[in-house]
């Protein structure tokens, strides 16, 4: 049992859970167990009852009718036979091959013939001379469906569609996204029907066999663009956009500036199609990087980011900041930790351990990890977030090694941690480089004194801006800020810029703002990504993109309207309920 196998299923029971799914049945190896549930807790199984027809009465024309089963169904069919098989490397083929259960479908039995084999199998097993023998096997009525590295289609189109319309308001800012092509060897050859697996290909059963290839992506950058230039006023703001910049907007292949910063993920509690949860890149030179924050998805976002480059930009990765444990913020790190130590065999680099900063309680996480599934532990050097305190006694002499690490590896002159108004054991960070600028995070909080004090003079403030204003007492109640909060912080802060992140869910695309925001306050998207020398540009980009989501500004606000009536109207009740008692007279 590895991550790739059960990587998405903590992120998934969260959301079957918020979609008010009341029950779900896990299937898998004892670890499994361990691993998804190490305090002891319960999931029921959901019940299925299967209720056979044997027959119908139907009342016509006032004549009591008896149908029968067979008069509804069509004639029988034999069962149809498909099978998922995974081989993850070379060490199984011979097992697979001399599996006696998967034996008797070799046999020309039409009964047991297999209409579809999926195999999720890497291709070095594929080209294994065993495993091509098995493969062929099982005849040219056999269709194999290979699902591995070598998929080569689309993701998250919607993800693609918003990029390519943001890329055209700033290119430098928005850059296209890019798709990952990770191994360019010839795929395999067979002699039987073999299908390399598309994202939403689908294979029909019944009635007839047959491949469904009408849902498949595709992918056209320059018709997103012509659909945004149909949108009133998008083409307009666009063109003023442009000309109060100084020069017209640089591309995606100006010279690099550091410290530059990546929005992988810019959302709150659960990934959606436009905006992932919480991750964000700080590349510090061509060679060093640190990751602030973790969240499902995290890898995906990098490819689609990086394209061919993800496994550099992994071996860049010198540090990961996790700022509490919330599924949210850190259900991402195993794959990243086990992405990055590939990426390191990839590219010849020696064994280097990353150096992760968070919570002491993520510990038990990743043990529980490493006891149940595989080895991971050596693929970090842990410094509990608490000993980077103002002050902090640390107590551990392998801490103060790694911390003396953090700080050479990154040129850092500082790296300082605080805690925040969220959960138990939540931080923010600040990181002061040697050549001067300072970057703070505030993870996920209510505005926080501390946080302002440890940020004095920041040149960028990365704050969570979970909700709009006017819901400020659902931000009590959920422990995060409003718009104006997060943008007052950076204000006492003095901070140069301020990049408003971590949104709400149901501010899918853009988040509601004041009209009167700062100039020096940006919204952040997914997959954008800014240098210092962007911050004069940031702000003017509002014109535009309230152009091109109108429609969803408009929903919002309508939506804000209706809160407000509400408010108001249980504001008023108890002051006519009052009244009414008093004049003994009735107003409803």
């Amino acid at each position: 049992m590895n991550w790739a196998n059960v990587g998405g299923l903590s992120g998934m029971l969260l959301t079957l859970k918020e979609t008010r799914v009341p029950k779900c049945i896990l299937s898998g190896p004892p670890q499994l167990v361990s691993l998804m549930f190490p305090s002891l807790l319960k999931c029921g199984l959901w019940e299925i009852l299967i209720k056979h027809v044997y027959w119908w009465y139907v009342l016509t024309w006032g004549i009591l009718l008896q149908i029968l089963a067979e008069e509804l169904c069509t004639p029988p069919e034999p069962s149809v036979v498909f099978i998922v098989l995974e081989c993850p490397h070379e060490g199984f083929i011979d097992a697979v091959c001399e599996n006696s259960t998967l034996l008797r479908y070799q046999q020309e039995n039409p009964e047991n013939s297999v209409a579809l084999i999926v195999h999720i199998t890497p291709d070095s097993v594929l080209k294994d001379s065993r495993y091509k023998q098995w493969l062929e096997s099982f005849g040219e009525n056999t269709q194999h469906l290979i699902l591995n590295e070598n998929c080569k289609s689309i993701h998250h189109l919607h993800s693609y569609r918003i990029q390519s319309q943001l890329n055209y308001i700033h290119p430098k800012i928005f850059p296209l996204l890019k798709n990952h092509h990770p191994s360019k060897e010839e795929e395999a050859e067979f002699s039987v029907p073999v299908t390399q697996g598309e994202c939403l290909l689908k294979y029909q059963l019944r009635p007839k066999r047959e491949w469904q290839k009408d849902a498949l992506f595709n992918y056209n950058p320059a018709e997103y663009v012509a659909e945004a230039l149909q949108l009133p006023d998008f083409q307009d703001s666009v063109q003023t956009c442009h000309e109060s910049l100084s020069v017209k907007p640089a591309t995606s292949e100006t010279q690099d500036c550091y410290p530059e910063i990546v929005f992988l993920g810019t959302g709150s509690a659960v990934p959606m199609k436009i905006r992932n949860v919480s991750s964000t890149l700080v590349n510090i030179s061509p060679t060093q990087s640190v990751l602030l924050d973790c969240g499902e998805g995290t890898f995906g976002q990098l490819c689609r980011h990086y394209g061919d480059e993800i496994d550099k930009m992994l071996c860049n990765i010198a540090a990961i900041f996790v700022s509490h444990i919330h599924a949210d913020h850190h259900t991402g790190l195993l794959n990243i930790l086990l992405q990055r130590h590939r990426a390191l065999v990839s590219q010849g680099e020696s064994h280097n351990p990353l150096l992760l900063v968070a919570p002491t309680i993520l510990m038990t996480w990743l043990h529980q990890y490493h006891g149940n599934c595989q080895e991971i532990l050596g693929h970090i050097k842990m410094i509990p977030a608490q000993f980077l305190k103002e002050n902090a006694n640390v107590f551990k002499p392998n801490a103060k090694v790694y911390i003396e690490s953090l700080m050479e590896k990154c040129d850092f002159r500082e790296f300082q941690t605080c805690e925040v108004r969220h959960c138990k054991n939540a931080f923010g960070c600040s990181m002061v480089h040697k050549s001067g600028w300072k970057v703070v995070y505030s993870g996920d909080t209510m505005p926080c004194a501390t946080l302002v004090d440890m940020g004095k003079d920041a040149s960028l403030l990365i704050h969570e801006a979970t909700l709009e204003d006017g819901m400020e007492e659902e931000a009590i109640e959920k422990t995060h800020s409003t718009t104006s909060q997060a943008v007052e912080v950076g204000m006492r802060m003095n901070a140069k810029f301020i990049m408003l992140n971590h949104f709400s869910q149901r501010y899918a695309k853009i988040p509601l703002f004041s009209e009167d925001s700062s100039e020096k306050v940006g919204i952040a998207f997914d997959h954008m990504q800014v240098c210092f020398e962007d911050f004069d540009a940031i702000p003017k980009l509002i014109l535009p993109l309230k152009a091109l989501f109108a429609d969803e500004i408009e929903e919002m606000e309508e939506r804000r309207g209706k809160r407000e009536l509400r408010y108001l109207k249980e504001a008023i009740l108890p002051m006519r309920l009052f009244i009414a008692q008093h004049l003994k007279y009735s107003y409803f």
